[in-house]
């Protein structure tokens, strides 16, 4: 927005599940790079002209060899990968994380390169794998890996400094012994270089990712140190619990073509609880303005280490106008296309799964295995990107069998989603004794719900389905409530769902990723049953939203 001929930024920039953003200009673009974890497209990459408005530029296509991270846990994949422009090259350095929870986060580190961020990407190559969050430094034709090193010893400190590695620019072979650059008493990680003044500072993410996360800066004269250790923070919200803006940490240093300096980072919007705050949203992408003190140190501009709202990134814009992104014809005879902002797990839309010809204007969705499976689903999802939303779709499926479903799904991940799925059930009153091979039984809906004690089937409505039906999601802050459309008759299903249960937060597992809305097809047999689906809407608004019944005009 613009505020009396200047430029705002409203935080955050890239809202909804878009964590670690790594940030880069290149002549008169700037561009942000986020983590995938276990979801496809592999990296997404933001652009910019200003740093206040983004729009998809494309992902590191091929980022995983095999392009399939079958069997790699929820919240493993691919974490915080760093985008770098050498002046002709982008550089994109990544890990792939197969363990998460353990001591052995069983990593690979890869390095890829490209002409253009839209690609097309080289094929990856494994470099030396220290830790995850690495990235890279260009100096005078030198290349430098930096990583944290991690410690799986049972006496060993899981994050036990930060190391530099020279590369060979072509072979991408070490050139020099690795050096450890630093350690500190609490959890760094993510670091990022920058050479100003004679000095190169290192920018550390801080306490770890959750509500105690920061940025930490340290200083020295020589590339491989000793480093100097800022007496305060750069930027953390962790001793504000009331801001907007929290977890604000993993941050990444740019200079504007006039001089001016900015930051990225990712920060989380938490929604109150009874059992405290929750970021149902994941983490997401902030920018916030920089300078530097008369000592020489980044600090944010106005004083003090917590984020702002509002930036004025007037600064920031450049000689180009902002390019909208031309929105595709989804008419009734135009294939849907199967590309951002849809999302996939562990692999990329196939045909084989996600057929969008046999019937223009329909995804055919072939059901596979089921809504915990690291292996093979057959689900289309969207970021939810605000706190109230609604999504709806009308499917067309046949089930013959409680193996096979297919419906819509408020996903966090295998142990936190929300599902009201078509599917087969026994007659009323009957327990399972083979009815659907003798054709008995009847079609319902099931509205089930999934935590860390397990799935609870919360309600079962018996539908006809002669005809498509129309299922839908409303989304009020932490509560969800399902319901289907058949004409113009508006049914709820079953109770307000808890929906904060799809959070970082809630439980005590590792989580990183975010909420996303989709469809999904399952066939536990044959994976042979199909479903079709059309007119897929999400609508995510910052202010509550009007009732379903409201917005859809349904009585």
């Amino acid at each position: 927005m613009c505020d009396e001929g200047g430029l705002i930024a409203r935080n955050p920039v890239i809202r909804g599940f878009a964590p670690d953003p790594s940030l880069v200009r290149a002549g008169d673009w700037y561009y942000i790079a986020t983590s995938s974890f276990e979801w496809f497209p592999t990296i997404p990459i933001h652009r910019s002209r200003d740093l206040a408005h983004w729009e998809y530029a494309g992902h590191v296509s091929g980022a995983v060899p095999g392009n399939s991270l079958a069997g790699v846990p929820d919240s493993g994949g691919i974490w915080a990968p760093s985008l770098s422009f050498d002046g002709a090259t982008f550089w994109m350095v990544y890990a792939i994380v197969r363990s998460v929870g353990t001591p052995y986060f069983d990593l690979d580190t890869y390095v890829t390169t490209a002409p253009d961020p839209t690609g097309p990407w080289s094929p990856p190559r494994r470099v030396p794998s220290h830790g995850f969050d690495p990235a890279l430094f260009h100096e005078a034709g030198r290349l430098w890996l930096l990583n944290l090193q991690t410690d799986h010893r049972p006496s060993g400190n899981r994050f036990s400094g930060i190391t530099a590695t020279q590369l060979d620019r072509t072979s991408l072979t070490p050139l020099s012994p690795t050096h450890l650059l630093l350690q500190h008493e609490r959890l760094i990680e993510g670091p990022k270089l920058v050479h100003r003044d004679g000095w190169y500072h290192l920018i550390l993410a801080e306490g770890g990712t959750g509500f105690d996360h920061g940025v930490l800066t340290a200083r020295s004269r020589a590339l491989t140190g000793p480093y100097e250790l800022s007496a305060r923070p750069l930027l953390t919200s962790r001793d504000a619990p009331s801001l907007p803006l929290q977890k604000a940490g993993h941050a990444e240093l740019v200079e504007t073509t006039s001089g001016e300096w900015f930051l990225s980072h990712l920060t989380g919007r938490p929604l109150p609880t009874p059992s405290g705050p929750r970021c149902t949203l994941g983490r997401e992408t902030a920018v916030q303005a920089l300078e530097w003190d008369t000592d020489g140190w980044p600090r944010l501009r106005g004083g003090g280490w917590h984020p702002a709202e509002t930036v004025d990134v007037t600064g920031a814009r450049t000689a180009g106008e902002h390019d909208a992104p031309a929105s595709p014809d989804n008419g009734p005879h135009t294939p849907v296309p199967l590309t951002w902002p849809w999302s996939t797990l562990r692999e990329p839309p196939s045909p084989t799964w996600a057929d969008t010809t046999s019937r223009p204007g329909w995804i055919r969705l072939r059901g596979r295995q089921g809504p915990e499976s690291r292996w093979a689903q057959s689900l289309l999802a969207q970021r939810l990107t605000e706190h109230h939303a609604v999504a709806q779709v009308t499917v067309e499926a046949r089930p013959v069998t409680f193996t096979q479903a297919a419906g819509l799904m408020l996903r966090y991940d295998g142990e936190a989603y929300l599902s009201l799925d078509v599917t087969w059930a026994e007659p009323e009153g009957e327990g399972q004794r083979g009815q659907q091979w003798r054709g008995e039984g009847r079609t319902v809906l099931s509205l089930v719900e999934r935590d860390e004690t397990g799935a609870r089937e919360v309600a079962v409505v018996d539908v006809d389905l002669a005809e498509p039906i129309t299922l839908g999601v409303s989304v009020e802050g932490p509560e969800a409530r399902f319901w289907y459309l058949r004409g113009d008759t508006y049914t709820p299903v079953g109770p307000a769902l808890d929906a904060s249960r799809l959070s970082d937060d809630h439980g005590d597992r590792l989580r990183f990723t975010g909420t996303l809305v989709g469809i999904h097809a399952r066939d536990l047999v044959d994976a042979a049953f199909t479903a079709d689906f059309r007119d897929f809407r999400l609508e995510c608004e910052e202010l509550p939203q009007r009732s379903s019944r409201d917005r859809y005009g349904v009585s």
